[in-house]
């Protein structure tokens, strides 16, 4: 292949990857490529010498790490990150920057970090220490716990927006969303609850019934913790059923919009309420309305209802910004009203 043509199939490509679609397939491979580095990694194992019989080697572990600072810096990185998330959404209105911010939230949090903290799991935390007062609970999960509900509470899910590995890792990978339809979607809205019920009950009581000659007791345990489809997927380790799990979801968010965030995740659904009476929230278009549609079109997860973004169920990700005319044409794109030329039609009146 001579110069200039190597040289044009570089443009094809840049030009491939600016696009939306382009980015979220760039977004897609870096997800595979960590998880297979981490498969690839865990395989090479070269021989161990021989010591003779009489060395044995131990078995490594992976520990919550002790030292205060690290616990420190977990919640540091938490508040900026939703400082950063806060400004890239609200402020700057930017889809790219969300994605960094994602793509780092997954890298620290998810893989670095292990899934662990996690503000999810910290419910069962909280309500285990309110139930038991011999239960101790860690300041850094005192914070994981309540600092997203406080940035709830003055922008909107900016937390759901970039700063949880979980709705990270599904809103990276979505490729050709489907739309649900509506009457179904707020059906599985509810579910959120009944998991938040049930997390709640198993960490602070258990369960514990006895129905004539039918009983069931079970002890004091952490659903969420146990049932969290991406911790095996963070730790490439875990039960097969677990794996197949997260597999599962992560197929899945390739054609529906954050499954597990919609429809499953209790914190999310504390967040959806709090959300509703936040100071800030998401805009599509701050200064002025012209109800095109667009908006609804781009966002995958029906939270544009009557063409205005959803207090509660927005998850503040930032795609509607990359529709709206507006926006466009603020980024230097064509003018708004060049491109609702070619949206909205003029009503033809026959004589």
């Amino acid at each position: 292949m001579s110069w200039g043509g190597a040289t044009t199939w570089v443009r094809r490509l840049r030009h491939a990857a600016s696009t939306p679609v382009g980015r979220q397939i760039a977004s897609l491979l870096f997800v595979v490529a960590v998880l297979a580095s981490g498969v690839l990694i865990a395989q090479y194992q070269k021989k161990p010498p021989d010591f003779g019989g009489v060395y044995t080697f131990p078995t490594p572990t992976h520990p919550e790490p002790r030292d205060s600072w690290v616990r420190a810096l977990d919640v540091v990185m938490l508040a900026a990150g939703l400082g950063l998330g806060a400004w890239l959404i609200l402020k700057r209105r930017t889809r790219n920057g969300v994605m960094l911010l994602s793509i780092g939230t997954i890298a620290y949090f998810g893989f670095y970090r292990k899934g662990c903290i996690c503000p999810i799991g910290a419910i069962q935390n909280v309500t285990a220490s309110l139930v038991d007062p011999r239960y101790m609970i860690s300041f850094g999960v005192i914070a994981f716990f309540f600092l997203p509900l406080v940035a709830t509470l003055l922008f909107g899910r900016i937390f759901c927006g970039g700063l949880c590995a979980l709705g990270a890792v599904q809103d990276l990978v979505l490729i050709k969303p489907v739309k649900v339809p509506e009457k179904l979607d707020r059906a599985l809205r509810w579910l959120p609850y009944v998991y938040l019920g049930l997390a709640i009950l198993f960490a602070g009581w258990g369960l514990h019934v006895s129905l004539g000659g039918w009983q069931v007791n079970v002890g004091r345990r952490f659903v969420i913790c146990e049932w969290d489809p991406f911790i095996s997927l963070f730790r490439i380790s875990g039960a097969f059923h677990m794996l197949v799990i997260g597999g599962a979801f992560i197929v899945g968010g390739m054609f529906v919009g954050r499954p597990y965030c919609r429809w499953l995740c209790p914190y999310g659904g504390i967040l959806a309420i709090l959300s509703r009476v936040a100071w800030k929230n998401v805009q599509i278009t701050p200064n002025k309305e012209v109800d095109c549609g667009l908006c609804a079109d781009a966002c995958p997860f029906g939270a544009i209802q009557t063409l205005r973004a959803d207090r509660a169920t927005c998850i503040a990700c930032a795609r509607c910004y990359e529709t709206c005319p507006f926006e466009v044409e603020r980024r230097g794109g064509p003018s708004a009203e060049i491109q609702l030329a070619k949206v909205i039609r003029p009503t033809v009146i026959q004589p």
